[in-house]
């Protein structure tokens, strides 16, 4: 649907904001550097306040960075409005025209275009059958579910035709169950206009679903910028690991070092890991133990004390004690496993390749 793909280059962008009740100015953005490659679906990701959205919206061109330039396309757009910039936003709130129909929606940016009528209707009808709502034209907006405006207003996005197309937290207003239908459609008609996307959202799911790369932010920088897996199984830093999943965290030093992996001590067992951050001896780091990475047993790792044993049934959840640290564990497909009770002693056994070591 797009006539060209177009890719987005951040070079040292900052922005400053000031304080309301203490005057002091503070970066919501700082010297962040980006280059979003085009036809690829890109999730900016972290906690509130982190500096997402506002990348977002200074992409959008509705703030104005105080440092660094934007590229859209090898182009430099700092200087542009956002309405004479290549991109379209699918809003939080919809943002539909409550006294148009689907098909007014829809065709309102064609009508100030001012494309010929025949060739307005040829494209809304196109771009209402791919996203599912054709026959639906005049239906009024608050005469439709909040998946279907959800839709209304990717097609009114669509329908222009951007080179990118930017998402701030669109499925913030719909329950939960509805959210992983449309997290999927979305992704599927991204993938098959073939648009370069950027979605900002603080939920790792989402972000985890739909990406083909994943920023991860925090306190206005780049944390880590990776695919999925990357991020899920190769955290740079503990902040990585923890926003991005579930982890365990177990403090210890490097015994020995060599050629990506480790070897340390945690209470008392000597074991060999991956180290990704290059590690020397005597470094002072934690252990990462994912929760389904492991599992109990009567002989592992790490001996422990069973503190909760919850059935949750397509997986069996603990907490045990290993020294003075609690891990969680969840144990996938427990119906031919033994479970074990609170009170138990056990070990932990997990596969060296999927833990790692990160500084402290």
């Amino acid at each position: 649907m797009a006539k060209e793909k177009k890719g987005v280059r951040l070079e040292h962008i900052s922005k400053i904001y000031q304080d309301p009740k203490t005057k002091k100015e503070f970066y919501a953005v700082k010297d962040t550097s980006l280059d979003i490659e085009p036809g690829t679906f890109v999730t900016l990701l972290g906690p509130s306040g982190c500096g997402k959205t506002t990348t977002l919206r200074m992409i959008a061109g509705f703030e104005s960075p105080d440092e660094g330039e934007i590229y859209l396309g090898g182009q430099p757009i700092n200087a542009l409005t956002p309405n004479k910039r290549d991109t379209a936003m699918v809003f939080q709130s919809y943002a539909l025209l409550p006294h148009y129909n689907v098909f007014d929606n829809v065709a309102y940016g064609l009508k100030i275009r001012k494309l010929p009528k025949k060739e307005i209707k040829e494209k809304v009808t196109n771009i209402l059958r791919l996203v599912e709502l054709e026959g639906m034209e005049s239906r009024m907006t608050n005469q439709l579910s909040g998946g279907q405006q959800q839709r209304v207003a990717l097609a009114r996005a669509l329908v222009l035709e951007p080179g990118v197309l930017l998402f701030d937290e669109p499925l913030s207003n719909l329950d939960a169950k509805l959210r992983v239908t449309m997290r999927t459609e979305i992704r599927k008609i991204q993938q098959k206009v073939g648009i370069t996307a950027i979605y900002v959202t603080h939920d790792q799911s989402e972000a985890m679903s739909i990406s083909d790369k994943i920023i991860i932010m925090s306190k206005g920088k780049v944390e880590q910028i990776g695919t999925p897996q990357d991020v899920y199984y190769r955290p740079k830093s503990r902040f990585v690991a923890d926003f991005i999943g579930e982890a365990n965290f177990l403090d210890t030093k490097v015994d020995e070092a060599g050629e990506g992996k480790a070897v340390i001590t945690v209470s008392g067992q000597t074991m060999e890991v991956n180290n990704y951050v290059d590690a020397k001896k005597g470094d002072e780091v934690c252990l990462v133990l994912r929760p389904e990475a492991i599992t109990l047993s009567d002989e592992g790792q790490l001996p422990c004390e069973v503190i909760l044993s919850t059935f949750m049934g397509s997986y069996q959840y603990y907490h045990v004690k290993v020294g003075d640290v609690t891990v969680q564990i969840t144990d996938y497909n427990p119906v031919n496993k033994k479970i074990y009770q609170v009170g138990s002693q056990a070990s932990l056994a997990f596969d060296p390749n999927g833990v790692y070591i990160l500084p402290r």
